[in-house]
C-alpha cells in the first residue's frame, strides 16, 4: 500500500489564507442569520397567537370531521356535481387558452433579442409584472364585481392572471432561442418578421405548448378555489356543502377534484412528451 503524503498545515495556511484566517464577520454571518431566522419564526408564532392547546384540540376536531366524511356520498346531486366539474374544467381551459393567445404577441415586445431598446422593453416587462403580482383569487373578486357571479368571471380572472405569467415565461423562452437560425434567415435576405416567424417561433413553440399544458393542469385547482368566492364551478358546490356541514358530499367533491386533476396531469404529461419529446436518460 502507498503511504499517504504528510499534510503540512503551515503550507496549507500560507496557500489558502482565506480559508484558515477568515474574518470574524464572515465566521459569524451564518450563525447570525440562523438566529435571526429563528427570532422571526418565534415572533411570528407569538404575533399570530399560536397555541399548542388549540392545535391539539383542533386535531381531534379534524379527526371527527374525517370520520364524518366516510363514506363519500353525492346523494341525489351527482348530475349537478358532474356539471359543476365540467364547468371548472372549462374555466381552466378557456382561461388558459385566452391568456396564452394574448400573451404571445406581447411577450415578443418583452424579449431582449426581439426589442433591443430598453426604453421600449422596460414598460412592457413592468406591465407584465404588475399583472402577475395580483393573485388569481383577487382578480376573481374584481371580475365578479364587474361582470357578476358565474363562470365568465372565473375565465376572465384566470386569463388576466396567467397573461402576466405567460408573458414572462414566453419572453424568457424567446430570449433563450438559438441565434444561428435567425442569423441564417437574415443572411438570406429575410425581414425582421421572417426572422421571428421562421427563426424564433419554430424553436419556442414546443416550449410554449408545454408551459400552456402545465398551466391548464394547475388552473384546474385555481378554478376550484375561485369558484368558492362565486366564480362558478365545483368550488361553489364545495363551499355550499361545507357551509351546511354535509361532510359526505364534501369528501365526494374532493375525490372528484383529485381524480380530475390526476387525469389532466396524466393527459397533459403525455401531450407534453409528444410535443417536446422524451429526453434520453444517461
Amino acid at each position: 500500500m502507498s503511504k499517504k503524503p504528510e499534510v503540512n498545515a503551515a503550507e496549507l495556511r500560507a496557500r489558502y489564507p482565506d480559508v484558515f484566517d477568515r474574518p470574524a464577520s464572515s465566521r459569524l454571518a451564518t450563525p447570525m442569520m440562523l438566529v435571526a431566522a429563528l427570532a422571526i419564526f418565534v415572533f411570528g408564532l407569538v404575533d399570530l397567537d399560536f397555541s399548542p392547546s388549540r392545535f391539539i384540540s383542533g386535531l381531534s376536531q379534524l379527526g371527527w370531521i374525517s370520520m364524518m366524511m366516510i363514506p363519500p356520498d353525492p346523494g341525489s346531486s351527482l348530475p349537478l356535481y358532474l356539471k359543476a366539474l365540467g364547468e371548472t374544467l372549462s374555466i381552466a381551459l378557456l382561461g388558459t387558452t385566452l391568456a396564452a393567445l394574448l400573451a404571445l404577441p406581447v411577450s415578443l415586445f418583452a424579449a431582449r433579442n426581439v426589442v433591443p431598446s430598453i426604453l421600449l422593453r422596460f414598460p412592457v416587462r413592468r406591465f407584465l409584472d404588475s399583472i402577475r403580482g395580483v393573485d388569481t383569487l383577487i382578480w376573481a373578486l374584481v371580475w365578479i364585481n364587474v361582470v357578476g357571479l358565474g363562470p365568465f368571471a372565473g375565465v376572465l380572472a384566470i386569463a388576466i392572471s396567467d397573461f402576466g405569467a405567460f408573458g414572462k415565461l414566453f419572453s424568457e423562452a424567446i430570449e433563450g432561442a438559438d441565434r444561428k437560425q435567425v442569423e441564417g434567415i437574415r443572411a438570406a435576405g429575410g425581414s425582421a418578421l421572417h426572422e421571428i416567424r421562421f427563426g424564433l417561433m419554430p424553436q419556442v413553440l414546443p416550449v410554449i405548448a408545454g408551459q400552456v399544458l402545465y398551466f391548464i393542469e394547475s388552473n384546474t385547482r385555481s378554478a376550484t378555489i375561485i369558484g368558492i368566492v362565486g366564480a362558478g364551478g365545483i368550488g361553489l358546490q364545495l363551499a355550499e356543502q361545507i357551509r351546511v356541514l354535509e361532510w359526505q358530499k364534501v369528501s365526494f367533491l374532493i375525490l372528484m377534484i383529485l381524480v380530475a386533476v390526476a387525469a389532466i396531469d396524466y393527459i397533459s404529461g403525455k401531450l407534453r412528451f409528444a410535443i417536446i419529446g422524451r429526453r434520453a436518460v444517461a
